[in-house]
């Protein structure tokens, strides 16, 4: 069997990159709602998004990483035909603002200094909503709404989510000022994918500078686990605890990715639950480990061996 290694390290340029197959199916990046199509879903999650579509409640999903909170966002928005997922990934400095709308005073400024006058009628080229924003436009069906990583906001966040997950609007303070000479202004939106269903929402008309939702979104918000929530946020969420695969829930996934289960497959699937029994692992990490050690060229013997020791490698020092 030839060498699997398509990088040598000569020094020496080469076409070897000629010969690197297809990329991996969970790292293919025509489209991000594609992400959906091969999660395998499970009946506490399926009964707990449907209570959060009836309810018209967010969805806050508690699990390591790598067990598919946020591919589940996906794979209803893809059932349901909801276009395409608003995602706000959250940091220490994330505040409400940032999911609302960002508003490029400077920008402004800027352009009315080099044409020497202040069109205020165009403010809305300067303002565009954020992932939460444009989640909370009139629309006739829900909007698909992914905060990542509520876990790791200030403290404040959740709360400060509240009035508007209750409420359903918020104000634009920057169009209200001027709403009675402007009532409508053209704003952008945090789509930027082509998706027949949401694709001419690239733009939309703010009313007397408020935003208020016809249908509550589809809202999940994912954590890792590493925080405890405040309970009025809590009262206001579903809540769904995503556990890791079990063996017969990896034998799916492999097979919806790579096909028919190899013997190595499976062993490799045997070796992977026994070395999570120990630490964090995601499930990735064993698609990973399978592609590689399975293909036509492949690495073999203590080579193949040591590879796998480094794919599956603990998430945690710990």
């Amino acid at each position: 069997m030839s060498d699997w290694r398509i990088f040598q390290g000569t020094k020496s340029p080469h076409a070897g990159i000629e010969d690197l197959p297809l990329s991996p199916s969970w790292r293919r990046f025509e489209t991000k709602q594609s992400r959906g199509a091969t999660f395998q879903v499970r009946k506490e999650e399926i009964d707990l998004v449907n209570a959060a579509l009836y309810l018209r409640r967010p969805l806050l999903v508690t699990g390591k990483p790598g067990t598919g909170k946020t591919s589940l966002a996906y794979a209803v928005a893809r059932e349901l035909e909801l276009g395409e997922v608003l995602t706000w990934s959250v940091t220490t400095r994330t505040t409400l603002k940032d999911g609302l709308y960002n508003y490029d005073a400077i920008g402004r400024l800027q352009d009315a200094q080099s044409q020497g006058k202040d069109n205020v009628q165009n403010i809305g080229r300067y303002i565009r909503l954020g992932a939460l924003g444009t989640a909370m436009l009139p629309s006739a069906r829900p909007r698909a709404l992914l905060i990542d990583e509520i876990d790791k906001s200030d403290i404040d966040l959740p709360n400060d989510l509240l009035h508007v997950f209750e409420e359903g609007e918020f104000l634009i303070p920057e169009l209200q000022r001027i709403a009675q000479d402007y009532p409508s202004i053209e704003v952008g939106t945090a789509y930027s994918d082509d998706q027949e269903l949401t694709a001419q929402d690239f733009t939309a008309e703010i009313q007397n500078g408020k935003v208020r939702c016809q249908s509550f979104p589809f809202v999940i918000l994912t954590s890792n686990g590493e925080r405890d929530f405040p309970p009025p946020f809590l009262r206001r969420c579903l809540r769904l605890d995503m556990k890791e695969p079990s063996q017969e829930d990896l034998e799916r996934i492999v097979t919806v990715h790579l096909g028919e289960l190899s013997e190595d497959a499976k062993a490799l699937i045997g070796q992977f639950i026994e070395r999570r029994n120990q630490g964090d692992l995601a499930t990735d990490q064993l698609l990973n480990a399978i592609y590689l050690v399975t293909r036509d060229r492949a690495p073999e013997g203590q080579s193949r061996d040591d590879l796998v020791e480094q794919l599956f490698r603990y998430l945690t020092n710990a």
